[in-house]
């Protein structure tokens, strides 16, 4: 079929995110991507603003990456973790629990950032069964979360401006605190408001989940170190069980391995995936403490009750590994610094909040952003973009350029003008 076919059947037949299927918003077809660019047909080359919803950090056809999963696919393309084991999974986790915070030694590998959001919360939920606190069954988080799609991450997410308030009163009702503070901002009356919630909630509290340090798909919202501290504290008081979700945080993004590093915390549970395999495979993991999995096991069923049909996938733990090798092998933080350095330029947008941390930057309008107008003018400014309510923002490849990343700023200045 040739570009206009292919749309056509795409468009009557298949679903894409968070779009209708009866009214489908336009899509691009694709033809290749090569390093930090995508190539559109119509459009041609553009810059990749959105680096595959923040996971491919290396940029596209990385030569690397390439060869790793043909020398796996010589081996095996999948083999079940049930009752087996294989080497690439033996390797990646090696990597993973030397590179996370100390203690994080116990490692889930599952197929997806949802996925390892909803073991870690079966972690808490088991871990309090095996305490004999059978009747800690919910959650504490802050609001302006967001940790995934399936049932229970939903749960965890902001429950009234984010993308799943259609769900209210079918999800399990969990307890949502305010929302920290702006970067630079006081936090003590926050963590006063915070640490009193907690109190009044603590005996029927599993776990405490937050996204550390940015809050991504619910509002690209960073915030003060300090207050990661807070729940450390809070956790530690209440026999809480402390999960970090780093899916969109981890390998880099904000500025350290790993945005807990920036408040010298350590949880209970950390989950890692999107640029976990550098963007290349679905893959995604879930550490936590000798402590948590001791725990655990104490409950009824002694076992932690979940097992993925593609868990420990061969292809995707040996591209990942030769991620993590990549990542350590060049200079991933100076590159992160430099695109900070290059994103700062977004400040000049007029009529805007602009937010930049790590290789994050965001542009949040007064307004609800006209999607189909900022993309069509960041294309034609040469950027791929994906806008959401009132923001337009940036999550790059660490491989960009300068010029690239110049490129970015004018394409969001761009789409920031037009929608």
């Amino acid at each position: 079929m040739g570009p206009a076919e292919l749309l056509a059947f795409d468009r009557e037949h298949l679903w894409h995110p968070y779009t209708s299927m009866t009214d489908p918003a336009p899509t691009r077809l694709v033809t290749g991507a090569a390093g930090s660019r995508i190539s559109i047909d119509g459009v041609g080359e553009v810059v990749d603003g959105m680096a595959s919803w923040w996971s491919a950090i290396h940029g596209y056809r990385h030569p690397v990456l390439d060869a790793a999963v043909r020398e796996q696919l010589d081996r095996m393309a999948h083999v079940m973790f049930g009752g087996l084991t294989h080497e690439p999974a033996v390797e990646l986790g090696r990597r993973l629990v030397a590179l996370a915070p100390d203690g994080l030694d116990r490692v889930f590998l599952a197929d997806s950032g949802s996925v390892a959001v909803e073991v870690a919360m079966k972690m808490a939920l088991q871990y309090q069964r095996g305490a004999g606190r059978t009747g800690r069954t919910r959650f504490l988080t802050v609001r302006g979360g967001y940790h995934g799609d399936t049932f229970d991450c939903m749960s965890v997410c902001d429950p009234a401006g984010g993308m799943h308030a259609l769900w209210s009163g079918v999800l399990p009702e969990q307890v949502f605190g305010e929302r920290p503070p702006a970067l630079g901002a006081d936090i003590a009356e926050w963590a006063d408001g915070f640490r009193a919630l907690a109190a009044e909630h603590a005996d029927r509290l599993a776990g405490l989940i937050v996204e550390p340090l940015l809050q991504g798909a619910g509002g690209m919202h960073p915030y003060p170190a300090e207050c990661l501290a807070v729940f450390r504290e809070v956790a530690d008081r209440h026999g809480l069980v402390l999960v970090f979700d780093e899916i969109a945080t981890g390998f880099g993004r904000t500025g350290t391995l790993f945005a807990a590093e920036a408040g010298g915390v350590r949880p209970d549970v950390l989950c890692v995936g999107k640029a976990l395999t550098g963007g290349y495979l679905s893959l995604a993991a879930a550490l936590c403490t000798a402590e948590v999995a001791r725990g655990l096991s104490a409950c009824d069923s002694g076992v932690l009750m979940h097992g993925p049909t593609f868990m420990g996938n061969p292809l995707a733990c040996a591209v990942a590994s030769a991620s993590l090798d990549l990542l350590a092998a060049q200079d991933w933080s100076a590159n992160v610094r430099r695109i900070n350095t290059g994103l700062q330029a977004l400040h000049r947008v007029e009529a805007a909040d602009v937010r930049v941390l790590g290789a994050v930057g965001v542009v949040q309008l007064d307004h609800p952003v006209d999607v189909a107008a900022a993309t069509e003018a960041a294309l034609a400014a040469g950027v791929w973009l994906r806008p959401f309510r009132d923001l337009i923002y940036t999550m790059p490849p660490y491989v960009c350029t300068d010029e690239d990343v110049a490129t970015l700023c004018a394409g969001i200045a761009a789409a920031a003008a037009a929608g």
